[in-house]
C-alpha cells in the first residue's frame, strides 16, 4: 500500500511540475504537455481507487466493529473459533438449542452484561473481532453452491463508499441509557473599566447535544442448501452482508438524516450549520462556492480539527472539469496535490452515501450536496450489541430462514457551526 502511495505523490509531483512550469514562463502547456497531463490525472485517479479500495475491507471492519457494538464475554481463544453464527440461527429457528450450548450460554452472558434480552439472540464481541476473510454477497445464494466454485474470484456487491467514519466521526460504542454531551454555548464578557470602575457579571453559558437511541435494522433471507451446503464460509457471508448494510445506513443518515420518521437528524438537517446556496433552480458548482463553504465554518471560529470536504463522484467529475479562474483555464478546482488535498488545500472524501437527487426550485432530484467541515464534530452513538432475530416460519414453504439484524444507534453534531453544505450543487 506504501509503495502505491509513493507511486501516487511521485505522479501528483510531475503534474503540478509541468503546471508550475508553463505558469513561469507565462504560456499554456503545449499539447504534449496537456497529453501528458491529462494521463498523469488519469493514473493519479486509479492509484487512488486502487489505494481505496485496499482501505477498504480495513475500514469496513472497522465500521462494522463499531456499529456492531462491543460485548465480550471472556470467551477463550478455543471457545471462539469454536462458535458458529450458523449453528446458533439453525437453533433459534429450530427452538432446540441442543449442540448449541456455546452459543446460547454466549448470548446470555452478553444479555446479563447489557441487562436487557434480545429479540433473538445476542453476538459476543470476541466472535465479532475475528477477522477473516471477507467475501462477497450474490443476490440470492444459489450461485455459492458449488463443487467446483473459485471461492477466491467471488464477484462482490457494488456498494457505497463508508466514509463518515474515514473522515474522522466520534464513535461512542456500548452506551445504556440516553446520552447527554455537555458544551458551552457562550463566554463571559469583558468589559473596559474608568478608574475606580468595577465590571459587570458575566458567566459563560452552557447547553447539551443530547443522544437517544433509534434502531435501524435489516434482514437477510438464507436458504436451507445455503446453511447446508455453501463453499464459501457462511459465516462470513450472513455476517458480512447484514453488517454492511446496517454500516451504509448509518453512514447515510449520518449526512442526510431527516431527524422524522423514526430516522437521526443528520448533518444536512442540522439547524444552525453554515450555508452555501447555488441559485434559486441550483448552480454548477464554482471555486468561489468551494470557498464559500470553508469560510462559513471559519468566520464562527470551527476551522479546526478534522477538515475536509465530502462529495460523490459526480461532483468530483464537475470539478475536474471546471476551471479555478477564467484566466487559468488549464487549472481546475479539483488538481491533484501531494498529500490527497485535490480542493482548496483540503482532503476530500467521495461516497455516493452523498445525495444527488436532492430538489432545488425547478431542479428537482438532480441537485448534490456538498459538505465541508469538522469531521470530528459528528458523533455517531452505538447502544448494545448486534442483535439477531431468527424467523423460520416466514419462508417456511420453502425452507428459508429469515435473520433479522437490529442495531440502536443515534447521531448529533456537536457544534452546527463546525459544518456547512452546498446543497443545490448540479452536474450537468
Amino acid at each position: 500500500m506504501n509503495e502505491l502511495r509513493e507511486s501516487r505523490a511521485g505522479k501528483i509531483a510531475e503534474a503540478r511540475g509541468l503546471v508550475d512550469g508553463a505558469e513561469k514562463a507565462g504560456r499554456d502547456l503545449s499539447a504534449e504537455e496537456q497529453e501528458r497531463y491529462q494521463g498523469l490525472v488519469k493514473e493519479i485517479d486509479e492509484l487512488g481507487q486502487r489505494i481505496q479500495r485496499g482501505e477498504q475491507v480495513a475500514l469496513l471492519e472497522a465500521s462494522l466493529s463499531q456499529s456492531a457494538g462491543r460485548a465480550t464475554v471472556g470467551m477463550s481463544a478455543g471457545e471462539v473459533r469454536r462458535y458458529s453464527l450458523v449453528r446458533a440461527i439453525r437453533a433459534a429457528a429450530a427452538g432446540d438449542w441442543r449442540g448449541a450450548e456455546l452459543e446460547r450460554e454466549a448470548s446470555e452472558a452478553v444479555a446479563r452484561q447489557v441487562g436487557r434480552q434480545p429479540q433473538g439472540f445476542f453476538v459476543p464481541g470476541e466472535w465479532q473481532e475475528k477477522r477473516d476473510l471477507t467475501v462477497g454477497t450474490p443476490s440470492a445464494g444459489g450461485y455459492t453452491v458449488s463443487t467446483d466454485l473459485a471461492a477466491g474470484s467471488f464477484i462482490e456487491m457494488l456498494r457505497n463508499k463508508l466514509m463518515v467514519r474515514a473522515a474522522g466521526a466520534t464513535i461512542l460504542s456500548n452506551l445504556t441509557g440516553d446520552l447527554a454531551i455537555p458544551k458551552q454555548t457562550g463566554g463571559a464578557t469583558a468589559y473596559w473599566l474608568a478608574e475606580s470602575g468595577s465590571p459587570s457579571e458575566s458567566a459563560p453559558a452552557f447547553g447539551q447535544v443530547l443522544l437517544q437511541p433509534k434502531t435501524v435494522g435489516a434482514y437477510s433471507d438464507i436458504s436451507r442448501k445455503l446453511l447446508k451446503q455453501s463453499s464459501i464460509d457462511v459465516e462470513n457471508f450472513v455476517r458480512n452482508d447484514l453488517s454492511m448494510t446496517l454500516a451504509l445506513a448509518i453512514d447515510a443518515k449520518a449526512l442526510h438524516g431527516s431527524g422524522s420518521s423514526n430516522e437521526p437528524t443528520g448533518i444536512a438537517s442540522t439547524i444552525g450549520i453554515g450555508s452555501v446556496a447555488g441559485g434559486t433552480n441550483g448552480l454548477a458548482p464554482t471555486w468561489a462556492h468551494l470557498v464559500a463553504l470553508e469560510t462559513e465554518v471559519a468566520t464562527d471560529n470551527a476551522d479546526v480539527g478534522r477538515l475536509a470536504y465530502m462529495t460523490n463522484a459526480k461532483v468530483r467529475g464537475k470539478l475536474k472539469g471546471t476551471p479555478r479562474t477564467a484566466t487559468y483555464g488549464d487549472i481546475m478546482i479539483w488538481e491533484p496535490t501531494a498529500g490527497n488535498t485535490p480542493v482548496n488545500g483540503y482532503p476530500v472524501h467521495v461516497t455516493n452515501q452523498v445525495s444527488s437527487t436532492l430538489t432545488k426550485g425547478s431542479s428537482s432530484g438532480v441537485c448534490s450536496a456538498i459538505f465541508f467541515g469538522n469531521w470530528a464534530d459528528l458523533v455517531v452513538g452505538m447502544w448494545g450489541v448486534l442483535d439477531l432475530l431468527v424467523d423460520p416460519y416466514t419462508g417456511s414453504t420453502a425452507g428459508t430462514v429469515r435473520v433479522v439484524a437490529l442495531q440502536d444507534v443515534d447521531i448529533a453534531v456537536r457544534n452546527a457551526q463546525s459544518f456547512a453544505a452546498m446543497l443545490d450543487a448540479l452536474t450537468s
